[in-house]
């Protein structure tokens, strides 16, 4: 039974465990790829997703029901993996002085956290898409779907969903430099980007 999100949502609301689950068992896979093309480390991907999915938990009233819970989650793995590799550049110039240049470039770019005006601004940036372009985006960014799969649920082929999806990109990267911190959109838009199919 595929019970929609936003039910889904008014029922984690409620704090039923089974709402909990389906969310993760519909999503955990795309947010373990997500978090690994950007960690490159299975162990360290395995705790990302946890603690992703324990902040869905503890931020579960916070969550609108018709917000996109894909996008909520991608953001959020998003901000837990810079957090990572911030710690990481930070040990490596405090142990072997040969990073300095980029840990101070990282700490400079992550002084504060990616948030809920970085969901929203992402959000809106896909909202400004056209409806084919918008449901690319979705099922191939922040749901995980490969270009095959998006190419046959929506019955046009492989090489259009690419087409559509590097048209769309173009048009989020342009919105969110033009509404957004620059320096957080660059990291945002290359964990984006770090979805093959």
């Amino acid at each position: 039974m595929n019970i929609p999100d936003a039910e889904l949502v008014v029922r984690l609301q409620n704090h039923e465990v089974s709402a909990f689950d389906s969310l993760y068992w519909k999503y955990h896979g795309a947010v373990y790829r997500n978090i690994f093309k950007f960690v490159k480390d299975d162990v360290v991907t395995e705790d990302i997703l946890q603690d992703v999915f324990a902040r869905l938990w503890e931020k579960r009233q916070d969550i609108e029901p018709d917000q996109s819970v894909s996008g909520w989650l991608f953001v959020i793995s998003f901000n837990m993996c810079v957090s990572f590799v911030r710690k990481k550049l930070r040990e490596q110039a405090f142990h072997k002085n040969i990073f300095q240049t980029d840990a101070d470039d990282a700490v400079a770019i992550e002084r504060k956290n990616i948030d809920e005006e970085q969901y929203h601004l992402l959000e809106q940036a896909i909202s400004k898409l056209s409806p084919k372009k918008r449901t690319i985006v979705t099922r191939c960014k922040l749901e995980g779907k490969t270009y095959e799969e998006v190419a046959n649920e929506l019955n046009i082929s492989r090489n259009t969903v690419k087409e559509h999806l590097s048209a769309a990109m173009i048009k989020l990267n342009d919105y969110m430099q033009r509404n957004g911190d620059r320096k957080y959109i660059v990291l945002l838009m290359l964990f984006l980007n770090y979805h093959d199919s």
